[in-house]
């Protein structure tokens, strides 16, 4: 042992929790050995916490205080702040070339102040995975892949350079190139280790990530969740994630799955019976004798929901058959490593053996896994669920009942309209409920090969019956990682996707992005001309009204056989037991796959040779050149990556508090504002401000790529935060990216107006309703509306995850207090607003907010703990950490 290490260990608080694996080789904190009898009783995600604040625990960031919270968790659950250090940090490009642009950017505000720059590195080991900006450029051709990859490598060449100059620049990057995967699909498969071993110590691995389904990794025992972008560069800094300690929702699952019943079903199953229990942000933890029924990829499927219901994770802690999973990536040296760690630590059980149950909080949910049945979502939200057998009928109702989340109204005279149009020389119909666009996407099933093994058989079965899917509907296969195309060729039923219209058309995420290529003009014709309620179907997680396309306004979630069905019917009106396919006598349960089928086929296509399929292609690095320099030499022309402006003016003094006065609403928004609402991923409009900006430097409307490849422009993003075509401002009336400039009376761009006050030096404030920024993770939502010049956003309550993004951004989340909101307190909008800040502020603290027409009200400041304060008193987490080096 060197001096350093013997130094470390005489200080460190619970250096005598120190054990030996391996003759001594590989060390570990046991926290068996605090001999105390609440360890046993925890939970066991909760065990993963106290485990990360034993060994990370300097008295600084983490303190003994908080060791002692975690082992009271039964007492102190959601009452006690803690932190939690995480193994690493995931993000995708996204999300993750903002925090590599704000990084560069830090490197040049401290070497104003005369600071090395080279400092400023992530602490913490970060993965980054490109693999948001694939498009469907080409499709239908065996070359399609390939094509499509050589236009993602030109069309985001200068993104693509940063990214290299970040993995050779930053210490602790790792940059997964393009045409590799989607970002959880690669975290599941190669990235994850469910234990890390770094300096001889070995640990829990554990992760935050700026994807939304950053879940996915709790089906493998893996404690990790979403954060926003600046949150993961907080961590990336060497900050840990505050939260306040958890309660722990025990979910007990029992019965016996159906044999028709997919992993899709159990999981929207398992989503309505958890978001009907209103768990919303505390961890869920899976045990009891159903869980010993699902495979490590039904688990990770499960978890990957978690968001969807609210829930800050959905763990299933490791047992065999996690350990068996990893057979395909690990030797078993390894394997024997992980198993005597785990249970030496005892965050291994037996699912078969209920003395092993942990206490949980109150609430015991109890789901029984017979009852689940096959299920859509939709028509425009993810927990609107429908039986398949009851679609026919839904989809009726969805047509009478008044336009809202389940409604189109439709009058009864033109719900039987039939368009005819041409395609192809021939003659097709379009009627509500015609199906133009069919997804397979595997990017949160390809983890569990069985849904989409499934949906390759049936396509097998549809083809040898004869079966075809009509050629206008726009069909395509995304598999999340080759992997995927792998499987689905070894078994031999690639050709026939192929032959229904599925053509592979490339690795990353596409549809569930906006990323869809045209509808034929025929088809988009005729949906204008009834005005018909045509319907998209997608095996994907997002389907919000518009963001497929905008002419398609009924957009399903299905299992990836589900689609291949409602393609091959060519409509979602249809009930399959009753109905058959094409008009010919040919029914779905015809073609419909045995659950033994699928497994055998499961079993002899998952091999170990798909994962080294994987980690041959991460292997492989464009050719790209990149600038060897320790500041990034920002390139003033571009419009991809420029450097932004929040560290302007950056002193080493934390600013007083400032008061807002006299602050107009930019926007007076309604409930459920998503975040595609605030920030979309997909294309840019052609008559958006964003496309004014594109213009002005002489780019081409083909040239304008997507609002996700341009994140690294804040230009770009500034101007498309609130241009959501779908984005509901009562100032308006209408959907559209518009709002009232209030002095002047005129409709404007939002962009346009917040310019317009800011040039006044009007402060800015917005209105809103219930669950403010649910939806994806994307730091621009709090980015954006901080440069457009927004303060405070006053709601009647917000997502978890973007009130955190707000406050890391410095803009202050305000809460109406409960049973009030704007129209009760008869505020029209348009008024001034005025809050005094106090000297002091402190977490739930309730404001005062004064208007121009004399009217005072009450609002909640929602901070959660004094470090949220802390935060937003120096203007966010970026001046935050800044400051750290000066």
């Amino acid at each position: 042992m060197s001096e350093c290490e013997r130094e470390w260990h005489v200080s460190h608080p619970y250096s005598n929790l120190i054990e030996g694996l391996k003759d001594g080789q590989i060390k570990f904190f046991n926290p068996q050995k605090l001999d105390d009898p609440r360890y046993d009783k925890l939970p066991l995600s909760i065990r993963v916490l106290l485990e990360a604040a034993i060994r990370n625990c300097d008295g600084f960031y983490t303190k003994e205080e908080d060791v002692e919270n975690i082992l009271d968790w039964q007492q102190q659950q959601n009452k006690a702040e803690v932190v939690f250090t995480p193994a690493r940090v995931l993000l995708q490009d996204f999300t993750g070339i903002p925090a590599m642009v704000d990084l560069a950017a830090m490197r040049d505000a401290v070497a104003k102040h005369g600071v090395d720059p080279s400092l400023v590195n992530p602490k913490c080991p970060t993965d980054l995975v490109v693999d948001h900006s694939l498009q469907i450029d080409y499709k239908s051709f065996p070359t399609c892949p390939l094509q499509n990859q050589e236009m993602e490598l030109s069309r985001n060449k200068e993104r693509l350079q940063f990214f290299k100059w970040c993995s050779n620049t930053f210490k602790n990057v790792n940059v997964v190139p393009p045409d590799v995967g989607a970002v959880h699909q690669v975290n599941l498969e190669h990235l994850s280790r469910v234990v890390q071993v770094t300096d001889g110590f070995i640990y829990p691995d554990s992760v935050v990530g700026t994807d939304s389904h950053t879940t996915m990794v709790n089906g493998l025992g893996i404690l990790g969740w979403g954060v926003g972008g600046i949150e993961s560069e907080a961590v990336m800094l060497g900050q840990p994630v505050p939260l306040a300690l958890p309660q722990v929702v025990g979910c007990k699952l029992v019965g016996s799955i159906n044999p028709l019943t997919t992993s899709i079903d159990i999981v929207l199953g398992i989503t309505k019976h958890l978001r009907q229990a209103a768990i919303a942000g505390r961890f869920v933890e899976f045990f009891g004798p159903g869980v010993s029924q699902l495979s490590a990829p039904d688990r990770t499927t499960i978890a990957n929901m978690c968001p969807e219901y609210n829930a800050t994770v959905s763990f299933f802690p490791i047992d065999q058959v996690t350990l068996k999973h990893f057979k395909k990536t690990s030797d078993q040296e390894k394997l024997d490593l992980m198993e005597s760690y785990l249970k030496a630590v005892k965050i291994f059980r037996s699912y078969e053996d209920p003395s092993e149950d942990p206490q949980y909080s109150e609430q015991v949910i109890e789901i029984n896994l017979s009852s689940m049945v096959p299920q859509v979502s939709g028509p425009k939200r993810p927990q609107d669920r429908v039986a398949v057998s009851s679609m026919k009928e839904d989809f009726q109702s969805c047509l009478d009942e008044k336009v809202g989340f389940k409604g189109f109204h439709i009058s009864k005279e033109k719900q039987d309209i039939r368009i005819p149009f041409l395609h192809c020389g021939e003659e097709y119909q379009l009627v509500h409920g015609s199906v133009v666009i069919a997804s397979v996407i595997s990017c949160t099933n390809n983890c569990n090969p069985s849904a989409m093994l499934t949906a390759g058989l049936l396509a097998k079965k549809a083809v040898e019956a004869g079966l075809v899917v009509r050629p206008y509907i726009q069909t395509s296969l995304a598999p999340g990682v080759g992997m995927v195309t792998h499987y689905l060729n070894t078994s031999g039923v690639l050709p026939y996707f192929s032959q229904l219209g599925f053509e592979v058309i490339g690795y990353g995420c596409a549809t569930c992005v906006g990323n869809t290529s045209p509808l034929p003009e025929p088809v988009v014709d005729a949906i204008k001309q009834g005005d018909l309620v045509a319907c998209g179907v997608l095996s994907g997680n997002r389907h919000f009204e518009g963001r497929l396309c905008a002419c398609v306004r009924a957009n399903y979630l299905a299992s990836p056989p589900l689609v291949v069905a409602y393609a091959l019917a060519g409509t979602v009106a249809i009930n399959f037991e009753q109905e058959p396919l094409e008009g010919k006598e040919v029914y779905l349960r015809d073609i419909w796959p045995s659950r033994e089928e699928v497994r055998e086929t499961e079993e002899d296509t998952i091999i170990s040779s798909i994962f080294k399929d994987l980690r041959q292609r991460i292997e492989v690095r464009a050719n790209i050149e990149c600038p060897d320099s320790v500041v990034f030499p920002w390139d003033h022309k571009s419009t991809y990556i420029r450097s932004p402006s929040f560290f302007s003016k950056l002193s080493k003094e934390v600013p007083a508090p400032q008061s807002i006065e006299n602050a107009h609403v930019l926007l007076f928004l309604g409930n459920n504002v998503t975040t595609d609402h605030i920030s979309p991923a997909g294309s840019i409009a052609r008559v958006s401000a964003a496309a004014k900006y594109l213009l002005s430097k002489r780019l081409t409307p083909r040239e304008f790529n997507s609002y996700g490849a341009r994140r690294g422009n804040d230009a770009v993003m500034t101007r498309g935060t609130f241009a959501s075509i779908k984005l509901q401002n009562r100032f308006i009336g209408k959907a559209g990216p518009k709002t009232l400039h209030i002095p002047s009376g005129q409709t404007v761009d939002v962009f346009e107006a917040a310019e317009r006050y800011q040039k006044e030096g009007i402060p800015l404030i917005i209105l809103a309703g219930k669950d403010y920024g649910s939806g994806n993770s994307r730091d621009w939502v709090a980015k954006g509306p901080y440069l457009l010049g927004v303060r405070a956003v006053i709601a009647e309550s917000f997502e978890k995850l973007h009130k955190n993004q707000l406050v890391g951004m410095g803009i202050m989340p305000l809460q109406f207090l409960p049973e009030q909101n704007a129209d009760s307190l008869g505020l029209s909008g348009k008024e001034k607003f005025t809050l005094a800040m106090p000297d002091s502020l402190s977490p739930r603290q309730q404001l005062t907010v004064k208007t121009s027409d004399a009217k005072s009200f009450a609002v909640t400041a929602m901070f959660d703990s004094e470090i949220d304060v802390i935060i937003f008193r120096h203007g966010g987490h970026l001046r935050y950490v800044a400051r750290t080096f000066l």
